[in-house]
This record gives C-alpha cells, structure tokens and sequence, in this order.
C-alpha cells in the first residue's frame, strides 16, 4: 500500500499459486475471496492502480488516456459465452484484439488478468484440498458459480459512459470514472516511511494487544504519504489493505479496536472509510517532511 508499484506488479504480472497451509492465503495474491464475489469491494482501487501505471508511462498523461483505457479493457476481458453480433452501440466483454498491445493482460481467446486469476485460484483448491480451509473451499465453489456472470455484467456496466441517458446506477463504478481518479492521484509512488520513534512508542502504550503492532504503524505511515494539503482525512481501501495483510482481520477486526487516540475513523461503505490518524503536538513538529 506505500510501495504503489509493487502493487501495480502484484495485479498485472503472473502470480504464484502455493499455500504453506490452511492459514495461508497466498494463493489469492492481493485478493481476499469477499472482494471476488458479487459486490467486489476494492475494485476500484485496483483499477485506478492499473490505470495510473499506464497512464503515467512516460509522455503527457492525458494523451495516455485511450491507452489506459485500452488497458482496462484487457485486464477486464472475458471470452464471450456466445459470439454475438453486436450493434456499435453494444458493450461487450471479450478485447481479445487488445492481446497484441497487451500480452499480459489478455490472452489471444479474450482471456483477461483476473478472469483468469479468478479461474487458476478456483483450480488450485479443488487441486490442494488438504492446503485449504473449509471457509475457503465454501468460497471457491460459491466464486465457481456466480464469478462468470457476475464478472460480465460488471464488465459491461464499466463501460457506460458517464452522461449516458437513461442511466439509472448511483454508485455504478465506471472506466470513465476510473481515469479520472488516476489522473488525480499521480503516477504511482514507492515510498519508504521510517516512523520517527515517539509516535512507535506511543503506538505501543494505547494500542490493545489484539491489535498488531505493524498494523497500526502502517496505518500512520500510509496516512502520512496520502494525506492531501487541504484536508486532514485519508480515504483508507480497507478491503485492499484486508488483501495486503492476506486476511480480513484488519477490516473485521482491527480497525474497530484501534482507540481515538490514535485514530479517528467514519463509518465504513463499499469497503472504503476516512481516517484521521492523530498527532501530538511535538510529534506534528517531527512531521513537516510529509505534512
């Protein structure tokens, strides 16, 4: 989450299928099972993720934009169930043509990243059930049976452009929408935030002792890259951090748990909330560097 471009390599790149055992989540990568399934919470964080790394790949951003769309695109591509001729107004969800441009997105059958992420996670406990949870296994046959359809109507909502008429979805999360935050947010960052040592101490006397150590520090230093100059509150992708640490303990469990003293946080929505991480006053005078 500080290092953006890890991040970027964790989503676009092949990953890596193994479990040590049944507490191990690896194979997931940087997904838990909820953010797969029907509301797909953190979607859009990754998204914008991906759209910045092409988008600020050299040159002038903006003339990116077609590009970082395209990318998108494959990244999102499913084969077509049926091949169905389609009007131009039409979406569809198979950008196979795009395989060329991107080789590793999307296959020469229209297979994008994480419909086949998605599909070698599912292969991969029904191949090693003696490495996975029963909770996992649940996951797996209820992500075999409604990912598909589910992934297609999204794919194709994603495309609807933002002053389409007719359009009836508030929170509908859009390709459009996507470039925009990306253009906002910058190129993506590597950052390196060493804690100055009074605010490690100070996490260590009010933090509870069910609430890690790291967890917290990361909370900080994350803030600290993130916080805006007109604002003292962070949006927090709770459910990418969730995948970050390989569990949903930091949603479910941690965040709640972490006292006023050292956080102020808003109610959680569409796995996403705000958060004020809190300061002394001669920790603030430590601080100018990235406040």
């Amino acid at each position: 989450m500080i290092r953006e471009r890890d991040e970027f390599k964790a989503y676009t790149e092949k990953p890596v299928y193994r479990a040590k055992g049944k507490r191990d989540l690896s194979f997931l990568g940087r997904f838990t099972f909820s953010m797969l399934q029907e509301k797909m919470e953190g979607l859009g964080h990754i998204l914008t993720v991906i759209a910045r790394g092409f988008l600020f790949d050299g040159g002038d951003p903006y003339a990116n934009i077609d590009k970082s769309r395209r990318a998108l695109c494959a990244w999102c591509s499913m084969p077509e169930k049926r091949q169905t001729k389609r009007e131009k107004w039409q979406f569809g969800t198979d950008f196979r043509a795009l395989h060329e441009e991107f080789p590793t997105l999307v296959t020469a059958k229209g297979a994008g990243w994480l419909y086949r992420h998605v599909h070698e996670v599912i292969r991969f406990t029904e191949a090693n059930p003696d490495l996975i949870s029963d909770a996992s296994k649940k996951a797996s046959v209820k992500l075999k049976k409604s990912f598909d359809d589910t992934w297609h109507n999204r794919v194709i909502q994603m495309q609807v452009p933002i002053f389409a008429p007719g359009t009836r979805s508030e929170w509908l999360l859009r390709f459009d929408d996507i470039i925009a935050d990306a253009l906002e947010a910058g190129p993506l960052q590597d950052h390196e935030v060493e804690l100055p040592e009074q605010i490690k101490q100070r996490i260590s006397r009010e933090l509870p002792n069910e609430v890690p150590q790291n967890v917290a520090q990361m909370l900080y230093a994350y803030y600290m890259v993130h916080k805006p100059a007109d604002s003292d509150w962070v949006v927090l992708p709770v459910s990418n951090f969730d995948a970050y640490f390989g569990n949903t303990n930091f949603g479910r469990k941690y965040l709640s748990k972490i006292p006023e003293s050292l956080m102020i946080r808003s109610e959680q929505g569409y796995g996403v909330c705000r958060v004020k991480m809190v300061f002394t006053d001669d920790e603030l005078t430590l601080l100018d560097y990235f406040v």
